[in-house]
C-alpha cells in the first residue's frame, strides 16, 4: 500500500522528454513507483487527471533566510510549487558567524532579509542548516555567504584577506562544504565582502573546487579598482578561469535598455565556456529588481557596521554628507554609461549608483506611511531633497528599508523583455531564481509569480520553448548543478517532491501594485512525500529537509 497515489497525470519528470500518461506511487519521502498503478491502494489519492505532474520547482536565488523561520510555511514560496531554495544568495546570509557577529550582520541585513530569531544557530554551517531541517514547509541548501565569512574573519573592516587570516577563511569553507554547503555566494554590491580582491575570491574558490562546489556570484559594481577585468562578467570568469570553480551568474538578463539584445548580453560566458569555464546562470521574469539602499552608499561608511553608519547619518555633517552623496549618486545615474548597456559586457562597469527619481519605497518600518511611495514623492513630502529624505528615513528605520525600482513606462520593452527571458531560459544552461525579499506591503511581484510567470503566462504567450524543457529547467537543470541527491526529476527511488498543475491555467497575479497574489493553476505540492499544498491551500505540514 502507498502512502499517496498521484493517479492519471501526464508526467512531465524534469528530463526534458516528452511527456505520458502514468502513476505516481509514494510511500514515506520516495518515490517507489511509476506506472499503471490503477489497482493499487493507497491512504491517500490525488487525482491529477488532465494536470500535469512535475519534480517540485528549485529557486535556485532567494533572500528567505530569515522569513522561512519566522514564517515556516512559506505561502508565497510553496504556492508557486516551489519545493527547495538555495540561501545564501549574494553572500547575505548568517554563517559561519559566533553569536556577537551574527547579531551584528542580522541587524544590519534586516532591510533585505527580516529579522532572524534572536537564538538561531550559526556557528557552523551545520548548525545553521539544522534551523531548517524538518521545521520548514520546503527543503533547503546553503551557499557559504560571503559576507559572513568576511566578517567572521575580519570584522566589519576594510581589510585584505591574508596570511593566516586567508588559512581561516579557507579552513571554514572547506568546513562548511564537509558540513553539505553546496558552494559559496558572493554578492560584491555588498558590505562587507565587496572590500575583497579578485585575488582573494579565487584562493577562496579553490576551495570550494575541490569540493565540486558552485561559485554563485551577483557581479561587482563596488570597489571596481579591486577587480581583475574592472569587475562585472570579466572578474567572474577569471575567477572561474583562475581556480577551475564552477560560475554561476545570479539574475543575469535584459533589461530595458539592453531588450532584444540577448547575444550581447550572453557573448563574453558563451567565449569563456567555449574556452572551457564551466558556466551557469538563473533569472527572474521581471524588467526591474528590488534591494536595500545600505548598497548604494559609499564604500568606506560601512567600516565598523550597522551602528557606525548610524552614527554617520545622525552627525549633522555626515548627514549632509551622505545626502549629497545620493543625490550625486542620482545624477550620476542619468549621464553614466547604464551598466546593463550593450557594451556592459566588454568594458569596466561603472561603480554602483541609485536612480532615486526611478525608485519606489517598499519596506520602511520606521515611516509605514511611505510604503509603496516614490522617493521623489516621499522627499517632497518632507520638505527635502531626495538625498535627505532617504537619509531620514534610514535614520528613521535604523537602516532597514526596502526598495524597488520602477518597470518601464513603454509596454513594447516589457513585451520585448518578456520574450529575451524566455529565449534565456530556452539555453540549456540557465534556470530561475526568483531573487525573492519578502519585506513590506509593496514588496517586489517576484516573490510570489516568478514560476507561474515563466510556466504558464510567458511560456504560452511567446511559445519558445517546450513545456518539458521549461520544466528541466527549473527542476532536473538546478538539481545537478547544485549537486541536490535524488532531487528534480521523478524517478523511482527519489524524494517526492512533486507539483501537479494546469499548464493551460497555470498563471501569476502577483503585480508590482498589488504583489501579494497567490498563482492560480496549481492544485496539489508535495514536500518529501507529505502533501503540503491541497486543492491550492497550504495544509500547514513542514516537511522540509535541510538538503543535498
Amino acid at each position: 500500500m502507498f502512502d499517496v497515489l498521484i493517479r492519471g497525470g501526464s508526467i512531465v519528470d524534469g528530463t526534458g522528454k516528452s511527456a505520458y500518461k502514468g502513476d505516481i506511487g509514494i510511500k514515506g519521502d520516495k518515490i517507489i513507483e511509476i506506472g499503471d498503478l490503477s489497482l493499487a491502494e493507497s491512504k491517500e489519492f490525488i487525482d491529477a487527471e488532465g494536470m500535469v505532474v512535475s519534480p517540485g520547482f528549485i529557486d535556485t536565488h532567494v533572500h528567505s533566510d530569515a522569513v522561512l523561520l519566522t514564517n515556516p510555511q512559506h505561502p508565497q514560496g510553496l504556492m508557486q510549487g516551489i519545493t527547495t531554495e538555495i540561501l545564501g544568495q549574494d553572500g547575505l546570509s548568517y554563517a559561519p558567524l559566533s553569536k556577537k557577529n551574527f547579531l551584528e550582520y542580522s541587524r544590519y541585513l534586516k532591510g533585505i532579509l527580516g529579522s532572524p530569531p534572536e537564538d538561531m544557530k550559526t556557528a557552523s554551517v551545520a548548525e545553521f542548516r539544522s534551523n531548517y531541517h524538518k521545521k520548514t514547509a520546503i527543503n533547503t541548501a546553503y551557499l557559504i555567504a560571503h559576507g559572513a565569512l568576511h566578517l567572521e574573519v575580519l570584522g566589519f573592516q576594510d581589510r585584505r584577506m591574508s596570511g593566516d587570516l586567508m588559512s581561516r577563511a579557507k579552513d571554514l569553507i572547506r568546513e562548511g562544504m564537509e558540513q553539505g554547503a553546496v558552494g559559496f555566494a558572493t554578492g560584491l554590491t555588498y558590505h562587507p565582502h565587496a572590500w575583497s580582491y579578485t585575488e582573494e575570491i579565487v584562493e577562496l574558490c579553490k576551495v570550494v573546487s575541490e569540493f565540486g562546489g558552485v561559485y554563485v556570484t551577483h557581479l561587482r559594481d563596488v570597489n571596481t579598482d579591486r577587480a581583475i577585468g574592472g569587475g562585472g562578467i570579466p572578474e567572474a570568469l577569471a575567477v572561474g578561469q583562475l581556480s577551475s570553480v564552477k560560475v554561476h551568474f545570479s539574475h543575469h538578463r535584459t533589461a530595458e535598455k539592453t531588450a532584444g539584445k540577448v547575444n550581447a548580453r550572453m557573448s563574453l560566458i558563451d567565449q569563456a565556456k567555449s574556452e572551457g569555464v564551466d558556466v551557469t546562470g538563473d533569472l527572474y521574469p521581471y524588467p526591474t529588481g528590488s534591494t536595500f539602499p545600505m548598497a548604494s552608499m559609499p564604500s568606506y561608511v560601512h567600516q565598523g557596521g550597522t551602528q557606525a553608519i548610524l552614527d554617520v547619518l545622525s552627525d549633522k555633517d555626515g548627514f549632509k554628507q551622505m545626502s549629497d552623496y545620493f543625490n550625486e549618486s542620482n545624477r550620476l545615474s542619468k549621464i553614466l554609461p547604464d551598466p546593463e548597456s550593450e557594451k556592459a559586457s566588454l568594458q569596466k562597469p561603472r561603480d554602483h549608483t541609485l536612480d532615486l527619481d526611478d525608485t519606489i519605497l517598499t519596506f520602511v518600518p520606521g515611516n509605514p506611511e511611505y510604503e509603496g511611495v516614490p522617493v521623489k514623492e516621499a522627499a517632497e513630502n518632507m520638505g527635502m531633497s531626495m538625498g535627505e529624505a532617504m537619509c531620514k528615513l534610514l535614520l528613521d528605520s535604523e537602516l532597514c528599508i526596502g526598495f524597488w525600482g520602477t518597470p518601464p513606462d513603454n509596454v513594447q520593452v516589457w513585451d520585448q523583455l518578456g520574450k529575451d527571458f524566455i529565449e534565456i531560459l530556452s539555453r540549456d544552461d540557465f534556470m530561475v531564481g526568483s531573487d525573492s525579499i519578502h519585506l513590506g506591503k509593496f514588496r517586489h511581484p517576484r516573490g510570489h509569480g516568478t514560476f507561474p510567470r515563466f510556466l504558464g503566462r510567458l511560456r504560452r504567450k511567446y511559445d519558445l520553448i517546450s513545456l518539458e524543457k521549461i520544466v528541466n529547467r527549473v527542476t532536473g537543470t538546478p538539481a545537478d548543478r547544485f549537486g541536490l541527491t535524488k532531487r528534480g526529476y521523478l524517478k523511482t527511488g527519489f524524494f517526492a517532491d512533486v507539483v501537479v498543475f494546469n499548464p493551460e491555467t497555470l498563471i501569476d497575479t502577483a503585480t508590482y501594485d498589488d504583489p501579494i497574489q497567490y498563482p492560480i493553476g496549481i492544485s496539489h505540492v508535495l514536500v518529501n512525500g507529505t502533501i503540503a499544498v491541497s486543492e491550492s491551500k497550504c495544509t500547514g505540514k513542514l516537511n522540509g529537509y535541510s538538503i543535498p
